[in-house]
């Protein structure tokens, strides 16, 4: 008997896997898995501007000195509270316009899709805030 561990089984799916053409897919499921592919290109780029985005602004906590005079939280600590906020909105607004096929094999579709459009928004607010200054 031959036993695979349960790390490898999934590579061993993935390289037994069909090739999918996403600008030319026709199946549902090809749809889905497309559009949870945009979704994943789209979170990258959030995540490499996120790195970018709060690097600078701890670096405008370390030159504005008086932050912690006014009561106030720092740049940081204000942009970290949006994301979370923002995060949270993401998911949950997603979700809510898949339910316009809610159960139904469209609904990962929807879903992925809100959400590769909405991280491409805040990734482009994350940009440009990091430049305002």
């Amino acid at each position: 008997m031959i036993t695979v561990s349960s790390g490898v089984l999934p590579l061993l799916l993935l390289s037994q896997a069909p090739q999918i053409d996403c600008e030319n897919a026709m199946t549902q499921m090809e749809m889905n898995y497309c559009a949870h592919e945009d979704f994943k290109a789209a979170d990258a780029r959030l995540n490499a501007q996120w790195s970018v985005t709060s690097a600078e602004m701890k670096r405008r906590d370390q030159a504005y000195d008086d932050a912690s005079s006014d009561g106030r939280p720092g740049y940081f600590a204000t942009l970290l509270a949006g994301q979370r906020a923002w995060l949270t909105y993401r998911d949950a607004h997603c979700r809510s316009e898949g339910y316009e096929a809610r159960g139904g094999s469209l609904e990962p579709l929807l879903v992925s899709s809100c959400k590769a459009h909405l991280t491409n928004l805040r990734t482009a607010d994350l940009e440009e805030l990091a430049r305002t200054y």
